[in-house]
């Protein structure tokens, strides 16, 4: 059954398209071009404008989702992240713009304050210098209102807070906004691959230091029973989507979640993942594309419904030459 392409095509198990694919995108204030991000290469920070020519060519490629993330003008960022609760802030406009242009495509906004404080961290940090919790969250349901009201599809707690997804539930459904979806990072981990990601939106900047640590509150790589507490949690509290992340380093992680839950099932190849493969092809010691293809494949075939991937735009295009 290995012998012709044809008949590999008859017995091949799983499937990836750009269909299955989820394209994370950074957004900018301003009117300029946009600005390359040098640890990602081929990624951008997007102005609104140009913003929304991207994800035009996206929805013309057949990926079905963004998710986007803000990078702050320095001046904006507080210690209490309080400009996440200014109606007009930047990612805000950004859903309004892209939604109001192409109202099919699925928009994701994330949930957390790291792009937002001066300390780069998800939630409010306390006198002890430990992430307080219930305070983080009261915001977080805040913030998902007003992303629900700017036109999200799904809004995307990455925090780790505990409790989050059944107070954004309630916050979400008490104001109207019933058909608003939750995409819960259920299954975040203390990973070392974040490091272009805070690099394209500033909290490594804002930190000091590309290794924020961010151990007390995201979950333990060496821990695999809790990730499937946290997701357990989730899906309780009315996730209407579970997430793992980092991805290709979990594919334990997916697999186990997949068999735990019925609920769609995403996960995210997260910078670093990226970052490293870019690197090792520009040294010629791997071909890009085809491991670009394995490492989405190896995702889904763990059990990812979606896949969120900086690769997302490349693999579609590929596909449609």
């Amino acid at each position: 059954m290995r012998r012709t392409p044809a008949l590999r095509a008859l017995s091949t198990e799983t499937e990836l398209t750009p269909g299955h694919l989820i394209q994370p995108l950074f957004v900018v204030d301003g009117e300029g071009r946009e600005e390359p991000i040098d640890s990602m290469p081929g990624q951008m920070r997007w102005p609104i404008s140009r913003l929304v020519e991207e994800c035009r060519g996206l929805v013309a490629l057949g990926v079905p989702a963004v998710a986007l993330f803000p990078k702050l003008d320095p001046k904006l960022k507080r210690e209490d992240g309080r400009e996440a609760l200014n109606p007009d802030t930047l990612v805000l406009r950004a859903i309004r713009a892209v939604k109001e242009a192409l109202p099919g495509l699925a928009v994701i906004t994330d949930l957390a304050l790291d792009p937002y404080t001066t300390h780069g961290h998800d939630g409010l940090v306390d006198g002890r210098g430990d992430l307080a919790n219930d305070p983080t969250v009261e915001i977080l349901a805040e913030m998902g209102i007003l992303a629900a009201e700017a036109g999200a599809d799904l809004v995307a707690p990455s925090d780790m807070m505990d409790g989050r997804v059944g107070a954004i539930r309630r916050a979400l459904d008490g104001n109207g906004f019933e058909r608003t979806g939750i995409l819960a990072y259920s299954a975040k981990f203390a990973s070392a691959y974040y490091g272009p990601f805070r690099d394209a939106v500033g909290s490594a900047s804002s930190a000091g230091t590309h290794h924020l640590d961010k151990r007390g509150y995201q979950l333990n790589p060496a821990n695999r029973r809790e990730a499937l507490t946290e997701i357990a949690l989730d899906e309780e509290e009315g996730a209407d989507i579970l997430l793992v992340k980092p991805a290709g380093p979990y594919l334990d992680i997916i697999r186990e979640v997949r068999e735990a839950t019925e609920l769609p099932l995403a996960a995210y190849q997260v910078s670093g993942e990226y970052a490293q493969i870019h690197a090792a092809a520009e040294r010629g010691w791997l071909d890009l594309e085809s491991c670009r293809d394995e490492s989405l494949l190896a995702i889904r075939r763990a059990g990812a419904d979606m896949i969120l991937s900086y690769f997302a735009r490349d693999f579609a295009a590929a596909r449609a030459e």
